[in-house]
């Protein structure tokens, strides 16, 4: 009884302040706070001394002034008497049109890559190898310009342009490929498309369940599917109201030569587009193709051996059994990949490309706003990558093991 009395004393006995470690991680919090808020008004003060030295004072109220500058390629309406801000933002659409596509392209160009490293055929094997290595060790700026100079740059003039396949023309003045007619029936085909692959993916997830599960042949649903993909595929061909580019006949001027046409219809993409997209998704596929092949790898050789005893085929096994399984580690560092493409985009001012950052950087020689300018720069990409890891987290939680 004794005992139980001093050990209740002792546990409601106080310990002094500064002899609790909590007290002390809370100070110790707060003395770092205040430093880097210290550090961070010495900053503030010291960049406002020199502005006011120089006449100048802080403010984003230029954005609203005349730009003056045209823009090469743009994806929305713009003018020279447009304001800065509206000139900003057409870079950052700019921008939008490579990091979208680009996700797309470097995601197929990455999974096709690194699934062809387990191929039993030899030669795509060492391809799949030969890609990866010199791709991942040559630095991403020689290869864009090695994409814009010797490569896109050697097109022919427009007066000589090259006719791909009846399909799309190519020149220095850009690339022309079909393009559907943007209308009432495009935007009907869309939702068709889309009815269509949420009907896919219940049929494809059914089927994938009766293979692994029952050991079924899959036959019916793959016929299902087939049916699915023709429907899509008549849906995409007539629905979309393609308009394919073409050349008029050239007029002959009076010494003989043929005047310069222009091709009418169609989609053009610009060379430094093609460059900066083609570079981007080419560098980046070669490290998504590794963690591919990482993430394969890291299934164990069981699953191989129990899919096969199933009588499934080498793609069987990797599509339905291998692959689902080593989403579960391929999409973290999937993540890093897709924020190194958002913010490697900004090297598009080295082949001529008006991204955010070219065009921000022409704001900043004409306005004298570095601070304010760069402000804008780093807020945004800063905001692209944490969406981008804000859908990729939630799409890492929903391909991981659910406890029960």
């Amino acid at each position: 009884m004794v005992f139980d009395d001093s050990h209740r004393a002792a546990e409601t006995e106080k310990v002094p302040l500064w002899r609790d470690d909590r007290v002390w991680k809370i100070v110790f919090q707060i003395v770092v706070a205040a430093i880097v808020v210290g550090i961070i008004a010495l900053f503030a003060v010291n960049l406002n001394r020199n502005l006011a030295r120089q006449g100048i004072q802080f403010s984003f109220n230029f954005l609203g002034n005349t730009a003056g500058f045209s823009i090469g390629e743009t994806a929305i309406p713009y003018s020279s008497s447009d304001t800065y801000i509206k000139a900003i933002f057409v870079g950052f659409v700019n921008t939008l049109r490579v990091i979208v596509v680009g996700f797309v392209l470097t995601t197929l160009l990455g999974i096709l890559a690194g699934i062809a490293s387990f191929s039993d055929n030899w030669l795509l094997r060492k391809i799949s190898l030969v890609y990866v290595e010199i791709v991942r060790n040559t630095p991403l700026l020689l290869q864009l310009i090695f994409w814009y100079f010797p490569i896109l740059l050697s097109l022919p003039p427009p007066s000589e342009q090259l006719h791909v396949l009846g399909l799309m023309y190519m020149s220095k003045t850009g690339v022309y490929l079909p393009w559907p007619t943007i209308g009432a029936n495009f935007w009907l085909s869309l939702v068709l498309l889309l009815g269509l692959a949420i009907a896919a993916w219940v049929v494809s997830s059914r089927r994938t369940k009766l293979m692994v599960e029952t050991g079924a042949s899959g036959q019916p649903q793959l016929t299902a599917l087939i049916g699915i993909g023709i429907v899509a595929f008549l849906i995409v061909a007539i629905g979309f109201q393609w308009q394919v580019p073409f050349s008029p006949e050239p007029a002959i001027l009076d010494n003989g030569r043929a005047a310069p046409t222009q091709v009418e219809n169609g989609l053009r993409l610009s060379l430094e587009y093609i460059a900066i997209l083609v570079g981007l998704v080419v560098y980046t596929g070669a490290f998504i193709a590794e963690i591919v092949r990482g993430g394969i790898q890291a299934v164990s050789t069981g699953q191989w051996e129990a899919s096969r005893s199933l009588g499934l085929s080498q793609r069987n096994v990797m599509f339905l059994v291998v692959l689902p399984q080593a989403l579960r580690v391929i999409i973290p560092p999937l993540n890093s990949q897709y924020m190194n493409l958002a913010k490697n985009s900004s090297l598009a001012l080295a082949i001529g490309y008006p991204d955010l950052f070219s065009v921000s950087s022409t704001a900043l020689n004409q306005t004298g706003r570095p601070v304010e300018v760069f402000i804008i720069l780093m807020s945004t990409y800063l905001i692209i990558n944490l969406l981008i890891s804000l859908a990729m987290n939630g799409l890492n939680r929903s391909v991981q093991f659910k406890e029960r």
